[in-house]
Protein backbone atom coordinates (compact mmCIF):
# COMPACT_ATOMS: atom_id res chain seq x y z
CA UNK A 1 0.00 0.00 0.00
CA UNK A 2 2.61 2.47 0.65
CA UNK A 3 4.52 1.36 -2.00
CA UNK A 4 1.51 2.28 -4.28
CA UNK A 5 1.18 5.64 -1.97
CA UNK A 6 4.51 6.52 -2.92
CA UNK A 7 3.96 7.73 -6.42
CA UNK A 8 1.59 10.25 -5.08
CA UNK A 9 4.07 11.76 -3.24
CA UNK A 10 5.97 14.49 -4.20
CA UNK A 11 9.62 13.92 -5.51
CA UNK A 12 12.75 15.83 -3.95
CA UNK A 13 12.96 18.72 -6.12
CA UNK A 14 9.03 19.22 -6.80
CA UNK A 15 9.32 19.77 -2.77
CA UNK A 16 11.63 22.17 -2.63
CA UNK A 17 9.61 24.11 -4.95
CA UNK A 18 6.85 24.04 -3.23
CA UNK A 19 8.34 24.87 0.18
CA UNK A 20 10.07 28.11 -1.61
CA UNK A 21 7.11 29.26 -2.69
CA UNK A 22 5.66 29.16 0.73
CA UNK A 23 8.94 30.55 1.65
CA UNK A 24 8.71 33.86 -1.11
CA UNK A 25 5.00 34.13 -0.12
CA UNK A 26 5.79 34.60 3.47
CA UNK A 27 8.77 36.92 2.80
CA UNK A 28 6.60 39.03 1.14
CA UNK A 29 3.98 39.40 3.78
CA UNK A 30 7.13 40.18 6.13
CA UNK A 31 8.08 43.04 3.66
CA UNK A 32 4.87 44.53 4.35
CA UNK A 33 4.62 44.08 8.07
CA UNK A 34 8.50 45.35 8.30
CA UNK A 35 7.58 48.59 6.48
CA UNK A 36 4.46 49.11 7.92
CA UNK A 37 5.87 49.06 11.48
CA UNK A 38 8.73 51.22 10.54
CA UNK A 39 6.26 53.95 9.37
CA UNK A 40 4.22 53.74 12.35
CA UNK A 41 7.54 54.54 14.35
CA UNK A 42 7.89 57.46 12.00
CA UNK A 43 4.77 58.64 12.00
CA UNK A 44 3.85 58.18 16.11
CA UNK A 45 7.31 58.72 17.60
CA UNK A 46 9.42 61.14 14.73
CA UNK A 47 6.72 63.47 13.44
CA UNK A 48 4.13 63.67 16.07
CA UNK A 49 7.37 64.18 18.70
CA UNK A 50 8.28 67.05 15.76
CA UNK A 51 5.54 68.90 16.10
CA UNK A 52 4.75 68.04 20.04
CA UNK A 53 8.51 69.93 20.58
CA UNK A 54 7.63 72.85 18.02
CA UNK A 55 11.04 71.44 15.99
CA UNK A 56 11.48 74.26 12.80
CA UNK A 57 14.25 75.62 10.99
CA UNK A 58 13.70 79.06 12.21
CA UNK A 59 14.63 79.32 15.79
CA UNK A 60 16.17 77.65 18.67
CA UNK A 61 13.51 74.65 19.04
CA UNK A 62 15.22 72.91 15.91
CA UNK A 63 18.36 72.29 18.86
CA UNK A 64 15.87 69.92 20.29
CA UNK A 65 15.76 67.45 17.12
CA UNK A 66 18.63 64.95 18.94
CA UNK A 67 15.74 64.38 21.46
CA UNK A 68 13.74 62.27 18.40
CA UNK A 69 16.59 59.71 17.73
CA UNK A 70 17.32 59.61 21.13
CA UNK A 71 13.88 58.38 21.92
CA UNK A 72 13.94 55.77 19.38
CA UNK A 73 17.63 54.88 21.91
CA UNK A 74 15.89 54.66 24.89
CA UNK A 75 13.23 52.70 23.42
CA UNK A 76 15.86 49.79 22.24
CA UNK A 77 16.99 49.34 26.23
CA UNK A 78 14.30 47.15 27.13
CA UNK A 79 14.64 44.99 23.95
CA UNK A 80 18.78 44.56 24.25
CA UNK A 81 18.36 43.89 27.85
CA UNK A 82 15.56 40.83 27.36
CA UNK A 83 17.68 39.84 24.36
CA UNK A 84 21.70 40.31 24.81
CA UNK A 85 23.51 40.04 21.70
CA UNK A 86 20.53 39.65 19.38
CA UNK A 87 19.70 43.75 19.21
CA UNK A 88 22.24 46.07 18.61
CA UNK A 89 24.50 46.71 16.05
CA UNK A 90 24.93 45.77 12.69
CA UNK A 91 23.99 42.08 12.83
CA UNK A 92 24.61 41.01 8.85
CA UNK A 93 28.11 39.75 9.40
CA UNK A 94 26.81 37.01 12.05
CA UNK A 95 24.04 36.27 9.97
CA UNK A 96 26.01 35.47 7.36
CA UNK A 97 28.27 33.26 9.58
CA UNK A 98 25.78 31.72 11.01
CA UNK A 99 24.15 30.79 7.59
CA UNK A 100 28.24 29.70 5.70
CA UNK A 101 30.09 28.43 8.84
CA UNK A 102 27.34 27.05 11.18
CA UNK A 103 23.83 25.45 11.23
CA UNK A 104 21.78 28.46 9.78
CA UNK A 105 19.10 27.41 12.99
CA UNK A 106 17.52 30.31 13.43
CA UNK A 107 14.49 31.06 16.28
CA UNK A 108 11.49 32.92 15.02
CA UNK A 109 12.17 35.44 17.83
CA UNK A 110 14.79 37.08 15.93
CA UNK A 111 12.02 37.88 12.99
CA UNK A 112 9.89 40.01 15.66
CA UNK A 113 13.60 41.19 17.11
CA UNK A 114 14.64 42.55 14.13
CA UNK A 115 11.79 43.78 13.28
CA UNK A 116 11.08 45.94 16.36
CA UNK A 117 14.85 47.38 17.06
CA UNK A 118 14.84 48.07 13.31
CA UNK A 119 11.89 50.19 13.11
CA UNK A 120 12.96 52.16 16.73
CA UNK A 121 16.21 53.14 14.82
CA UNK A 122 15.22 53.86 11.48
CA UNK A 123 11.73 55.14 12.22
CA UNK A 124 12.88 58.08 14.62
CA UNK A 125 15.28 59.23 12.32
CA UNK A 126 18.17 57.53 13.34
CA UNK A 127 20.85 56.87 9.74
CA UNK A 128 20.60 52.88 8.60
CA UNK A 129 18.58 51.10 6.22
CA UNK A 130 16.46 48.29 6.50
CA UNK A 131 16.89 46.06 3.16
CA UNK A 132 19.86 44.12 5.48
CA UNK A 133 17.49 43.69 8.19
CA UNK A 134 14.47 42.22 5.67
CA UNK A 135 17.28 39.82 4.30
CA UNK A 136 17.70 38.85 7.62
CA UNK A 137 14.24 38.48 8.53
CA UNK A 138 13.61 36.15 5.20
CA UNK A 139 16.67 34.04 6.38
CA UNK A 140 14.73 33.40 9.37
CA UNK A 141 11.64 32.69 7.47
CA UNK A 142 13.74 29.69 5.28
CA UNK A 143 15.44 28.70 8.42
CA UNK A 144 12.41 28.21 10.46
CA UNK A 145 10.79 26.33 7.59
CA UNK A 146 13.78 24.40 7.18
CA UNK A 147 13.68 22.92 10.93
CA UNK A 148 10.16 22.26 10.39
CA UNK A 149 11.02 20.11 7.11
CA UNK A 150 14.09 18.32 8.73
CA UNK A 151 16.07 18.90 5.75
CA UNK A 152 19.87 18.53 6.04
CA UNK A 153 22.25 21.42 6.62
CA UNK A 154 22.75 22.11 2.90
CA UNK A 155 19.19 22.51 1.64
CA UNK A 156 18.65 24.58 4.83
CA UNK A 157 21.46 27.36 3.43
CA UNK A 158 19.10 26.82 0.31
CA UNK A 159 16.08 27.60 1.83
CA UNK A 160 17.62 30.82 3.90
CA UNK A 161 18.83 32.19 1.17
CA UNK A 162 15.80 31.91 -0.86
CA UNK A 163 13.84 34.11 2.09
CA UNK A 164 16.80 36.59 1.53
CA UNK A 165 16.39 36.33 -1.82
CA UNK A 166 12.35 37.20 -1.42
CA UNK A 167 13.15 39.91 1.10
CA UNK A 168 15.85 41.78 -0.96
CA UNK A 169 12.97 41.72 -4.27
CA UNK A 170 10.08 42.56 -2.43
CA UNK A 171 11.45 45.68 -0.65
CA UNK A 172 13.21 46.88 -4.39
CA UNK A 173 10.10 45.42 -6.64
CA UNK A 174 13.20 43.90 -7.95
CA UNK A 175 13.14 39.99 -8.61
CA UNK A 176 16.54 39.29 -10.36
CA UNK A 177 18.48 41.63 -8.09
CA UNK A 178 16.58 39.55 -4.89
CA UNK A 179 18.54 36.81 -6.57
CA UNK A 180 21.78 37.90 -7.36
CA UNK A 181 21.96 39.29 -3.71
CA UNK A 182 21.55 35.74 -2.47
CA UNK A 183 23.41 34.34 -4.46
CA UNK A 184 26.42 36.72 -4.17
CA UNK A 185 26.29 38.13 -0.84
CA UNK A 186 24.51 35.14 0.81
CA UNK A 187 25.71 32.06 -0.82
CA UNK A 188 28.93 33.21 -1.27
CA UNK A 189 28.87 32.86 -5.20
CA UNK A 190 28.78 29.20 -4.77
CA UNK A 191 25.06 27.21 -6.15
CA UNK A 192 23.60 25.07 -7.79
CA UNK A 193 20.98 24.84 -10.30
CA UNK A 194 18.65 23.40 -7.99
CA UNK A 195 19.60 26.24 -5.44
CA UNK A 196 19.37 28.90 -8.42
CA UNK A 197 15.85 27.42 -8.92
CA UNK A 198 14.43 27.88 -5.08
CA UNK A 199 15.57 32.12 -5.35
CA UNK A 200 14.14 32.36 -8.76
CA UNK A 201 10.64 31.09 -7.23
CA UNK A 202 11.27 32.59 -3.70
CA UNK A 203 11.95 36.02 -5.18
CA UNK A 204 9.36 36.16 -8.15
CA UNK A 205 6.45 35.57 -5.41
CA UNK A 206 7.83 37.71 -2.93
CA UNK A 207 7.49 40.39 -5.50
CA UNK A 208 4.26 39.65 -6.76
CA UNK A 209 2.65 39.78 -2.91
CA UNK A 210 4.67 43.09 -2.59
CA UNK A 211 3.01 44.35 -5.75
CA UNK A 212 0.03 42.75 -5.06
CA UNK A 213 -0.06 45.76 -1.87
CA UNK A 214 1.88 48.50 -3.27
CA UNK A 215 1.44 49.08 -6.70
CA UNK A 216 4.27 47.83 -9.57
CA UNK A 217 5.96 51.06 -8.34
CA UNK A 218 10.03 50.78 -7.86
CA UNK A 219 11.95 51.73 -4.98
CA UNK A 220 13.00 55.04 -6.76
CA UNK A 221 11.13 56.87 -9.04
CA UNK A 222 14.17 56.87 -11.57
CA UNK A 223 14.37 59.30 -14.79
CA UNK A 224 14.94 58.41 -17.76
CA UNK A 225 17.96 57.95 -19.01
CA UNK A 226 20.21 58.44 -21.94
CA UNK A 227 24.20 58.90 -22.69
CA UNK A 228 24.73 62.02 -24.66
CA UNK A 229 28.33 61.29 -26.02
CA UNK A 230 29.33 58.00 -25.27
CA UNK A 231 33.32 59.49 -26.48
CA UNK A 232 33.22 61.86 -23.71
CA UNK A 233 31.15 60.12 -21.35
CA UNK A 234 32.16 56.26 -21.04
CA UNK A 235 35.81 58.17 -19.67
CA UNK A 236 34.24 59.90 -17.40
CA UNK A 237 31.94 57.42 -15.72
CA UNK A 238 35.62 55.65 -15.29
CA UNK A 239 36.81 58.32 -13.65
CA UNK A 240 33.85 58.29 -11.41
CA UNK A 241 34.57 54.60 -10.60
CA UNK A 242 38.07 55.07 -9.53
CA UNK A 243 36.65 58.21 -7.16
CA UNK A 244 33.90 55.77 -5.93
CA UNK A 245 36.04 52.77 -5.19
CA UNK A 246 38.49 55.06 -2.76
CA UNK A 247 35.33 56.48 -1.54
CA UNK A 248 33.78 52.89 -0.69
CA UNK A 249 37.28 51.78 1.05
CA UNK A 250 36.91 54.84 3.19
CA UNK A 251 33.46 54.41 4.26
CA UNK A 252 34.65 50.59 5.61
CA UNK A 253 37.62 51.41 7.29
CA UNK A 254 35.91 54.26 9.03
CA UNK A 255 32.46 52.69 9.90
CA UNK A 256 34.84 49.92 11.37
CA UNK A 257 36.73 52.18 12.76
CA UNK A 258 34.28 54.01 14.82
CA UNK A 259 32.84 50.76 16.22
CA UNK A 260 35.43 49.78 17.83
CA UNK A 261 35.55 53.34 19.09
CA UNK A 262 32.59 52.87 20.52
CA UNK A 263 33.44 49.41 22.02
CA UNK A 264 36.23 50.46 23.56
CA UNK A 265 34.37 54.04 24.96
CA UNK A 266 34.10 53.31 29.07
CA UNK A 267 30.56 53.53 29.46
CA UNK A 268 27.60 51.48 30.53
CA UNK A 269 26.60 49.61 26.74
CA UNK A 270 23.08 50.74 26.62
CA UNK A 271 24.00 54.18 26.98
CA UNK A 272 26.29 53.83 24.08
CA UNK A 273 23.65 53.92 21.39
CA UNK A 274 21.55 57.01 23.08
CA UNK A 275 25.05 58.90 22.65
CA UNK A 276 25.49 57.47 18.88
CA UNK A 277 21.68 59.23 18.35
CA UNK A 278 22.51 62.30 19.86
CA UNK A 279 25.53 62.38 17.81
CA UNK A 280 23.27 61.98 14.40
CA UNK A 281 20.49 64.28 15.57
CA UNK A 282 23.01 66.72 16.24
CA UNK A 283 24.07 66.27 12.65
CA UNK A 284 20.68 66.44 10.98
CA UNK A 285 20.49 70.27 12.98
CA UNK A 286 22.45 71.60 9.84
CA UNK A 287 21.84 68.41 7.76
CA UNK A 288 18.36 66.98 8.17
CA UNK A 289 19.30 64.65 5.08
CA UNK A 290 21.15 62.07 6.56
CA UNK A 291 18.75 61.21 8.81
CA UNK A 292 16.70 57.86 8.39
CA UNK A 293 16.79 55.54 5.42
CA UNK A 294 17.57 58.72 3.14
CA UNK A 295 15.01 57.47 0.44
CA UNK A 296 13.31 60.56 0.02
CA UNK A 297 16.38 62.63 -0.80
CA UNK A 298 17.67 60.44 -2.79
CA UNK A 299 14.53 60.80 -5.16
CA UNK A 300 15.33 64.72 -4.98
CA UNK A 301 19.23 63.56 -5.75
CA UNK A 302 18.12 61.36 -9.07
CA UNK A 303 15.44 64.23 -10.42
CA UNK A 304 18.67 66.06 -10.71
CA UNK A 305 18.04 68.27 -7.64
CA UNK A 306 20.91 69.67 -4.93
CA UNK A 307 23.41 71.92 -4.86
CA UNK A 308 26.61 70.10 -5.55
CA UNK A 309 28.82 71.87 -2.44
CA UNK A 310 25.65 70.13 -0.22
CA UNK A 311 25.82 66.49 -2.19
CA UNK A 312 30.07 66.75 -1.54
CA UNK A 313 29.16 67.53 2.26
CA UNK A 314 26.71 65.02 2.67
CA UNK A 315 29.10 61.66 1.01
CA UNK A 316 30.70 62.21 4.49
CA UNK A 317 27.98 63.17 6.65
CA UNK A 318 25.97 60.14 5.54
CA UNK A 319 28.82 57.93 6.16
CA UNK A 320 29.69 59.35 9.22
CA UNK A 321 25.99 59.39 10.72
CA UNK A 322 25.10 55.84 9.48
CA UNK A 323 28.88 54.62 11.13
CA UNK A 324 27.74 56.20 14.55
CA UNK A 325 24.63 54.59 14.64
CA UNK A 326 25.16 51.12 13.71
CA UNK A 327 28.63 51.39 15.42
CA UNK A 328 26.66 53.00 18.87
CA UNK A 329 24.41 50.02 18.70
CA UNK A 330 21.68 51.13 17.25
CA UNK A 331 19.71 48.54 14.58
CA UNK A 332 19.36 48.06 11.06
CA UNK A 333 21.70 47.71 7.83
CA UNK A 334 24.48 49.73 5.59
CA UNK A 335 22.39 49.05 2.09
CA UNK A 336 20.26 52.08 2.09
CA UNK A 337 23.24 54.14 3.26
CA UNK A 338 25.14 52.74 0.71
CA UNK A 339 22.39 53.53 -2.02
CA UNK A 340 22.38 57.45 -0.83
CA UNK A 341 26.49 57.60 -0.20
CA UNK A 342 26.41 56.56 -4.13
CA UNK A 343 23.46 58.59 -5.58
CA UNK A 344 25.11 61.92 -4.19
CA UNK A 345 28.82 61.47 -5.40
CA UNK A 346 27.38 60.65 -8.97
CA UNK A 347 25.03 63.59 -8.09
CA UNK A 348 27.96 65.84 -7.30
CA UNK A 349 30.29 64.14 -9.32
CA UNK A 350 27.61 64.58 -12.51
CA UNK A 351 26.89 68.07 -11.76
CA UNK A 352 30.60 69.03 -11.65
CA UNK A 353 31.03 67.27 -15.16
CA UNK A 354 27.72 68.65 -16.86
CA UNK A 355 28.64 72.49 -15.52
CA UNK A 356 32.21 71.74 -17.52
CA UNK A 357 30.77 69.50 -20.60
CA UNK A 358 27.00 70.62 -20.96
CA UNK A 359 26.51 69.65 -24.47
CA UNK A 360 28.31 66.16 -24.16
CA UNK A 361 27.11 65.24 -20.69
CA UNK A 362 23.91 64.08 -19.45
CA UNK A 363 22.37 65.52 -16.38
CA UNK A 364 23.55 64.89 -12.67
CA UNK A 365 20.28 63.07 -12.23
CA UNK A 366 22.24 60.41 -14.78
CA UNK A 367 25.19 60.47 -12.85
CA UNK A 368 23.43 59.80 -9.66
CA UNK A 369 21.92 56.61 -11.02
CA UNK A 370 25.11 55.25 -12.00
CA UNK A 371 26.74 56.05 -8.67
CA UNK A 372 23.68 54.05 -6.75
CA UNK A 373 24.70 50.60 -8.45
CA UNK A 374 28.75 51.66 -8.58
CA UNK A 375 29.00 52.55 -4.48
CA UNK A 376 26.50 49.87 -3.74
CA UNK A 377 29.25 47.45 -5.66
CA UNK A 378 32.49 48.63 -4.54
CA UNK A 379 31.20 48.57 -1.00
CA UNK A 380 29.58 45.17 -0.83
CA UNK A 381 31.55 43.29 -3.67
CA UNK A 382 28.60 42.32 -5.57
CA UNK A 383 28.65 43.97 -8.82
CA UNK A 384 25.84 41.59 -10.48
CA UNK A 385 23.27 42.74 -7.35
CA UNK A 386 24.16 46.18 -8.44
CA UNK A 387 23.56 45.72 -11.83
CA UNK A 388 20.37 44.15 -12.25
CA UNK A 389 18.95 46.16 -9.13
CA UNK A 390 19.71 49.58 -11.39
CA UNK A 391 18.40 47.68 -14.70
CA UNK A 392 15.27 46.54 -12.91
CA UNK A 393 14.48 50.21 -11.58
CA UNK A 394 15.33 51.71 -15.12
CA UNK A 395 13.50 49.28 -16.98
CA UNK A 396 16.44 51.49 -19.57
CA UNK A 397 18.83 49.02 -21.47
CA UNK A 398 20.76 51.95 -22.47
CA UNK A 399 21.74 52.02 -18.38
CA UNK A 400 23.60 49.04 -18.99
CA UNK A 401 26.97 49.95 -20.04
CA UNK A 402 27.88 52.75 -18.00
CA UNK A 403 26.91 50.62 -14.73
CA UNK A 404 28.51 47.57 -15.60
CA UNK A 405 31.81 49.62 -16.03
CA UNK A 406 31.77 51.33 -13.19
CA UNK A 407 30.02 48.64 -10.96
CA UNK A 408 32.85 46.31 -12.52
CA UNK A 409 36.07 48.48 -12.26
CA UNK A 410 34.46 50.07 -8.91
CA UNK A 411 34.50 46.62 -7.20
CA UNK A 412 38.14 45.26 -8.91
CA UNK A 413 39.63 48.39 -7.46
CA UNK A 414 37.79 48.93 -4.02
CA UNK A 415 39.00 45.13 -3.73
CA UNK A 416 42.82 45.48 -4.50
CA UNK A 417 42.57 48.74 -2.09
CA UNK A 418 41.19 46.56 0.84
CA UNK A 419 40.42 43.35 0.74
CA UNK A 420 37.05 43.07 2.53
CA UNK A 421 33.98 43.87 1.92
CA UNK A 422 31.69 45.78 4.07
CA UNK A 423 30.07 41.93 5.68
CA UNK A 424 33.62 40.31 6.03
CA UNK A 425 35.84 42.60 7.81
CA UNK A 426 35.01 40.58 10.74
CA UNK A 427 36.31 37.19 9.15
CA UNK A 428 39.34 38.89 8.83
CA UNK A 429 40.01 39.84 11.67
CA UNK A 430 39.31 36.54 12.87
CA UNK A 431 41.60 34.96 10.37
CA UNK A 432 38.92 33.64 8.50
CA UNK A 433 38.44 33.65 4.83
CA UNK A 434 34.41 33.23 4.55
CA UNK A 435 34.39 32.34 1.20
CA UNK A 436 37.00 29.50 1.18
CA UNK A 437 34.12 27.16 2.87
CA UNK A 438 33.10 26.05 6.24
CA UNK A 439 35.77 23.52 7.07
CA UNK A 440 38.54 25.40 6.37
CA UNK A 441 36.90 27.95 8.23
CA UNK A 442 36.94 25.47 11.02
CA UNK A 443 40.38 24.78 10.94
CA UNK A 444 41.34 27.78 10.91
CA UNK A 445 39.84 28.41 14.23
CA UNK A 446 41.62 25.64 16.58
CA UNK A 447 45.13 27.31 17.57
CA UNK A 448 47.64 25.11 17.14
CA UNK A 449 48.12 25.47 20.85
CA UNK A 450 44.99 22.72 21.38
CA UNK A 451 46.31 19.97 19.62
CA UNK A 452 50.05 19.99 19.90
CA UNK A 453 52.05 16.38 21.85
CA UNK A 454 53.11 18.55 25.03
CA UNK A 455 55.28 15.26 25.85
CA UNK A 456 58.29 15.68 23.21
CA UNK A 457 62.06 14.67 23.53
CA UNK A 458 64.85 16.74 22.40
CA UNK A 459 68.55 16.82 22.60
CA UNK A 460 71.63 19.34 23.12
CA UNK A 461 73.80 20.51 19.53
CA UNK A 462 76.45 19.05 21.75
CA UNK A 463 75.49 15.63 22.33
CA UNK A 464 77.05 12.84 20.13
CA UNK A 465 75.71 11.18 17.53
CA UNK A 466 75.68 7.49 19.68
CA UNK A 467 73.12 9.61 22.28
CA UNK A 468 70.77 10.62 19.62
CA UNK A 469 70.87 7.06 18.52
CA UNK A 470 69.94 5.68 21.51
CA UNK A 471 67.09 8.85 21.48
CA UNK A 472 66.11 7.41 18.49
CA UNK A 473 66.02 3.28 20.25
CA UNK A 474 63.66 4.99 23.05
CA UNK A 475 61.17 7.25 21.08
CA UNK A 476 58.25 5.28 19.97
CA UNK A 477 56.69 7.04 17.30
CA UNK A 478 58.94 10.36 16.49
CA UNK A 479 61.58 10.47 13.82
CA UNK A 480 61.92 14.58 14.31
CA UNK A 481 63.94 15.84 17.22
CA UNK A 482 64.46 19.56 18.08
CA UNK A 483 67.63 20.36 18.71
CA UNK A 484 68.48 23.18 21.82
CA UNK A 485 71.08 25.11 22.12
CA UNK A 486 73.24 25.69 26.02
CA UNK A 487 69.84 28.64 26.57
CA UNK A 488 67.65 25.92 25.66
CA UNK A 489 66.58 27.47 22.54
CA UNK A 490 65.87 25.36 19.09
CA UNK A 491 68.46 25.83 16.99
CA UNK A 492 67.74 23.49 14.72
CA UNK A 493 65.74 20.03 13.73
CA UNK A 494 67.88 16.14 13.76
CA UNK A 495 65.97 13.78 12.34
CA UNK A 496 67.57 9.86 11.10
CA UNK A 497 68.18 10.92 7.14
CA UNK A 498 70.62 13.48 9.01
CA UNK A 499 72.84 10.18 10.39
CA UNK A 500 72.39 7.83 7.83
CA UNK A 501 76.13 8.52 6.18
CA UNK A 502 78.01 7.37 9.27
CA UNK A 503 75.48 5.04 11.10
CA UNK A 504 78.82 2.42 10.45
CA UNK A 505 81.58 4.19 11.94
CA UNK A 506 81.70 4.04 15.19
CA UNK A 507 84.61 6.83 16.01
CA UNK A 508 82.46 9.25 13.73
CA UNK A 509 79.71 8.67 15.99
CA UNK A 510 81.73 9.06 19.43
CA UNK A 511 83.53 12.42 17.61
CA UNK A 512 80.38 13.99 15.56
CA UNK A 513 77.96 16.31 17.76
CA UNK A 514 74.41 16.78 17.02
CA UNK A 515 74.97 20.22 15.77
CA UNK A 516 77.00 19.34 13.05
CA UNK A 517 74.40 17.64 11.18
CA UNK A 518 70.98 18.91 12.15
CA UNK A 519 69.05 21.44 9.47
CA UNK A 520 69.13 24.73 11.05
CA UNK A 521 66.50 26.35 8.50
CA UNK A 522 63.68 24.58 9.75
CA UNK A 523 59.93 25.71 9.68
CA UNK A 524 58.38 25.74 13.74
CA UNK A 525 55.36 27.28 14.46
CA UNK A 526 53.49 29.02 17.19
CA UNK A 527 50.74 27.96 19.77
CA UNK A 528 48.61 30.94 18.27
CA UNK A 529 49.05 29.75 14.76
CA UNK A 530 46.11 27.66 13.05
CA UNK A 531 45.72 24.56 12.05
CA UNK A 532 45.02 25.75 8.40
CA UNK A 533 48.62 26.86 8.27
CA UNK A 534 49.94 23.78 9.87
CA UNK A 535 48.31 21.74 7.27
CA UNK A 536 49.32 23.51 4.35
CA UNK A 537 53.12 23.47 5.51
CA UNK A 538 52.76 19.62 5.83
CA UNK A 539 52.20 19.19 2.37
CA UNK A 540 54.34 21.57 1.29
CA UNK A 541 57.03 20.30 3.11
CA UNK A 542 55.78 16.70 2.84
CA UNK A 543 56.75 16.11 6.36
CA UNK A 544 54.95 14.62 9.49
CA UNK A 545 55.78 16.49 12.67
CA UNK A 546 56.74 20.20 13.18
CA UNK A 547 58.13 21.79 16.30
CA UNK A 548 56.00 24.47 18.08
CA UNK A 549 57.62 27.10 19.94
CA UNK A 550 56.92 29.80 22.02
CA UNK A 551 57.48 32.45 19.49
CA UNK A 552 59.70 33.55 16.59
CA UNK A 553 61.81 35.69 19.08
CA UNK A 554 62.10 32.87 21.77
CA UNK A 555 62.33 29.61 20.56
CA UNK A 556 61.55 27.84 23.42
CA UNK A 557 60.40 24.28 22.84
CA UNK A 558 56.92 23.76 23.43
CA UNK A 559 56.43 20.35 21.59
CA UNK A 560 55.28 18.73 18.08
CA UNK A 561 52.88 19.18 15.92
CA UNK A 562 51.77 15.92 14.13
CA UNK A 563 49.80 15.70 11.14
CA UNK A 564 47.48 13.11 12.83
CA UNK A 565 46.88 15.42 15.92
CA UNK A 566 46.07 17.93 13.17
CA UNK A 567 43.25 15.64 11.63
CA UNK A 568 42.46 14.35 15.21
CA UNK A 569 41.62 18.05 16.53
CA UNK A 570 39.31 18.92 13.38
CA UNK A 571 37.09 15.72 13.74
CA UNK A 572 36.57 16.23 17.57
CA UNK A 573 35.90 19.86 16.32
CA UNK A 574 33.21 18.61 13.67
CA UNK A 575 32.15 16.40 16.11
CA UNK A 576 31.40 18.56 19.21
CA UNK A 577 29.79 21.17 16.70
CA UNK A 578 27.51 18.58 15.34
CA UNK A 579 26.40 17.54 18.85
CA UNK A 580 25.18 21.12 19.36
CA UNK A 581 23.88 21.89 16.05
CA UNK A 582 21.96 18.27 16.77
CA UNK A 583 20.95 19.79 20.08
CA UNK A 584 20.10 23.47 18.73
CA UNK A 585 17.77 21.95 16.12
CA UNK A 586 15.62 19.39 18.54
CA UNK A 587 15.33 22.03 21.44
CA UNK A 588 14.20 24.61 18.35
CA UNK A 589 11.79 21.98 17.42
CA UNK A 590 10.39 20.98 20.83
CA UNK A 591 9.76 24.68 21.65
CA UNK A 592 8.23 25.46 18.23
CA UNK A 593 5.97 22.21 18.46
Amino acid sequence: MLTKLKIFMPGENTRMILISTFIGIMAGLSIIGFREAVEFVHKYVFLWGYTLLGINDHDWRRFLLPLLPMAGAVLLIPLSLAFPGEVNGYSFPNFLRRVNLENGVMKAQNIVIKVISTALTIGTGNSAGVEGPIAVIGGAIGSLVGQKTRVSGSRMKVYIASGCAGGIAGIFNAPIAGIFFAAEIVLLGTYEISSFAALVIASALSTVVSRAYYGEVPAFPIPDYHMVNPFVEIPLYAVMAVIVAVLAVLYIRFFYYTRDKFAALPVHEQLKPIIGSFLVGSIGIAYPQVMGDGYHFIEQVLAGHGMVSVLLALIFLKGIATSITLGSGGAGGVFAPALFIGAVIGGAYGGIMHALLPNSTATAGAYATIGIGAFLAASTHAPMTAIFLLFEMTGNYEIIVPVMLTSILGTVIASRLYHDSIDTVDFTREGIDIHEGREVAIMKSIKVGKAITEDVDFISENANINQLLELFRMAKDSFYFPVIDHRGQMVGVVSMQDVKNILHDEQERVCHLVGAICSRDVIFLTPDDNLYDAMLLFDVKGIEEIPVVESAENKWVLGMLKRRDVIAAYNHEILKRGIAEKAESIRMLCSAS
